[in-house]
C-alpha cells in the first residue's frame, strides 16, 4: 500500500467515523484514536511512520491559525489573566512536576529528560476539548479560556521543549540564560507574526474581491508565517497565532460577504480532515512504539506512563483552583472587573485537559541519536509515555467530561429570543456599514439613502432597548 492509498483510505475512515460519532454522541477524536489503535494491530498492514517535520509543518500551522481566527478577541482580552496563568504558569508547573516525578521513579532518567518529557505532555489540546464540549451549552467563559490557553500553551511548551532538548544534546543548561532567551524568542516571534499580518493585510486589500485567490492566500498564510519564524530558530507557533489574531479582528475590512462565506466553508472542510487524520494517526502509532520499546518491559513502561498521566491530570486540578481564586483575594480591581467563577466551573476547566497533536509531534520530533552518534537516551520510552498520556487523558477525561458537566450542572441557559435579537442587530449594523462604504458618493439618491439608514438605525435602537430589558 503506497502513501497515497493509505492517506485516501484514512480520510475515508475519518469521514465515516465522524458521522458515527455524531450519531453515538461520542467525541470524534476519542473514536478516531480508538479505531486507529485497533487498525494498527491488524496483521499484515504496513507500518505508518510519521516524520516529525510532517506533523509539525503540515498539521500544526493551519490548526493553530484556524483556532486564532475563530476565537472571540474581545472575550480573549477580557480573560487574558486566567488564560496566561494556564498557558504559561500551568505549563511550567506541569513540566517541572513531571520532570521531578519521572527523575525519581524511572531508573537512569535524568532531570533534563524529565523536563523534556514534561514539556511534551504539558499542553492540552483545544480540538479535543471543544469537540467534547460541543452542543453541551458550556459557559462561554470556560470555552474562551480553554481555546485561548491552547493558542499560547503550545508555544510555551515547545520553547521549554527546545531548551530541554538542547540540554540533553549539549549537556549544558543555564537557567537564567534560558529565561532571557525564552522572553527574547517570544517577543521576536510575536513581532514576526505582526509583520506578516500587516503584509497579508496589504495583500488581501490588493486582491480585492477575487474570491478564489483570497481563499488560497488564507490557506498559505499560516505555513508562510510558521516557516519564516522557524527559519530564524524562533517560535513558529507564536508567529502563526499572532498573525491569525491580528487578521481575525480585521475580517470585515478584508473580505466581502461572499469571500467570507467561501473561505469559512473551505477552512471548515480542511480543518475537519486534518483533525480527523491527526487523531487516527495517533492511534496507529502504538504498535510501532511498543515494538521499539527497548530496555524496558511492557508492564514497566505502562506503569511509568500511568504515573505520568496521573501527575499531568492532578497538576492541572491543583493549579486551577488557586489560579481562579487567589488573584481575587489580593486584588480589588480583579474582583470588580471579573465575575467570581463557581467551583463547579473551575472543576470542569480543570478536568478539560486532554492531550493531542502537539504532544505527539513533540515526541516524534526527538532525534534518534545525540551529537556524538550515540542513541538518544530513553527515546522509545518517552514516545510510549507520551502516547499513553494522550490515550488516557483523551479517553478517560473526554468520555467523563460530559457526565461531569451534567452532574455539576455547568450549563449556560441560552435565550433564543435574545440570540435572535443580537443577530438582527448585527445584521442591521452591517447594512448601515455597507451603505456608508459603497453608496455615499451619489450612486443612490440622498433621500433614499437617508430613509434606508434611518430605518435601520431605528431598528437598532429598538433592538438595543429589547436587549437591555432582557438583561434586567
Amino acid at each position: 500500500m503506497n502513501p497515497t492509498e493509505l492517506v485516501t483510505g484514512l480520510l475515508g475512515i475519518t469521514t465515516l467515523l465522524a458521522a458515527v460519532a455524531r450519531q453515538t454522541r461520542i467525541s470524534y477524536p476519542i473514536l478516531l484514536v480508538i479505531v486507529g489503535l485497533l487498525i494498527g494491530w491488524i496483521p499484515g498492514l504496513p507500518p505508518v511512520v510519521l516524520a516529525p517535520d510532517t506533523v509539525f509543518l503540515i498539521f500544526l500551522p493551519p490548526l493553530l491559525y484556524a483556532a486564532a481566527w475563530q476565537i472571540d478577541n474581545r472575550e480573549l482580552k477580557l480573560y487574558s489573566r486566567p488564560v496566561s496563568l494556564l498557558a504559561v504558569g500551568l505549563v511550567l508547573f506541569t513540566a517541572t512536576v513531571v520532570a521531578l516525578v519521572a527523575h525519581a521513579i524511572i531508573p537512569g532518567f535524568s532531570l533534563a529528560q524529565g523536563y523534556l518529557l514534561g514539556a511534551i505532555v504539558a499542553p492540552p489540546d483545544a480540538v479535543a476539548a471543544s469537540s467534547v464540549t460541543r452542543g453541551l451549552n458550556v459557559p462561554k467563559r470556560i470555552m474562551t479560556v480553554l481555546e485561548g490557553e491552547s493558542l499560547i500553551n503550545d508555544a510555551s511548551s515547545l520553547i521549554i521543549y527546545r531548551y530541554g532538548l538542547a540540554a540533553i544534546l549539549t549537556s549544558q543548561f543555564v537557567l537564567w540564560e534560558a529565561g532571557l532567551q525564552f522572553i527574547g524568542i517570544a517577543l521576536v516571534s510575536v513581532s514576526i507574526g505582526l509583520a506578516i499580518g500587516w503584509l497579508m493585510l496589504w495583500v488581501h486589500r490588493a486582491i480585492g474581491k477575487d474570491t478564489v485567490t483570497s481563499t488560497a492566500v488564507t490557506l498559505l498564510t499560516p505555513y508562510g508565517s510558521y516557516l519564516i519564524a522557524e527559519n530564524f530558530h524562533l517560535s513558529g507557533v507564536l508567529a502563526v497565532v499572532t498573525t491569525g489574531l491580528f487578521l481575525s479582528v480585521r475580517i470585515s475590512e478584508l473580505f466581502t460577504d461572499q469571500i467570507r462565506l467561501q473561505t469559512n466553508a473551505v477552512w471548515e472542510v480542511v480543518i475537519f480532515l486534518f483533525n480527523g487524520l491527526v487523531f487516527i494517526l495517533i492511534g496507529l502509532q502504538l504498535p510501532m512504539i511498543v515494538a521499539n520499546l527497548n530496555g524496558y518491559t511492557l508492564p514497566q513502561a505502562v506503569g511509568y506512563a500511568l504515573m505520568v498521566s496521573a501527575v499531568a491530570i492532578i497538576c492541572r486540578l491543583v493549579w486551577v483552583f488557586p489560579g481562579a481564586y487567589l488573584p481575587r483575594w489580593f486584588s480589588a480591581d480583579i474582583r470588580k472587573k471579573e465575575p467570581k467563577p463557581s467551583w463547579q466551573q473551575v472543576t470542569v476547566l480543570g478536568w478539560a485537559g486532554m492531550r493531542g497533536i502537539v504532544s505527539l509531534a513533540g515526541a516524534l520530533a526527538l532525534p534518534n541519536t545525540l551529537l556524538n552518534s550515540q542513541p538518544f537516551p530513553a527515546r522509545d520510552l518517552i514516545l510510549f509515555i507520551t502516547f499513553i498520556v494522550i490515550l488516557v487523558t483523551l479517553v478517560l477525561q473526554g468520555l467523563t467530561l460530559p457526565v461531569l458537566i451534567d452532574v455539576l450542572r455547568v450549563r449556560e441557559q441560552i435565550d433564543e429570543k435574545k440570540e435572535e435579537r443580537m443577530l438582527r442587530r448585527k445584521m442591521a449594523q452591517q447594512v448601515i456599514t455597507h451603505l456608508e462604504a459603497n453608496h455615499s458618493a451619489g450612486s443612490v439618491h440622498d433621500d433614499v439613502l437617508s430613509y434606508v439608514k434611518n430605518t435601520y438605525e431605528l431598528r437598532i435602537n429598538e433592538l438595543n432597548g429589547m436587549l437591555r430589558a432582557s438583561t434586567r
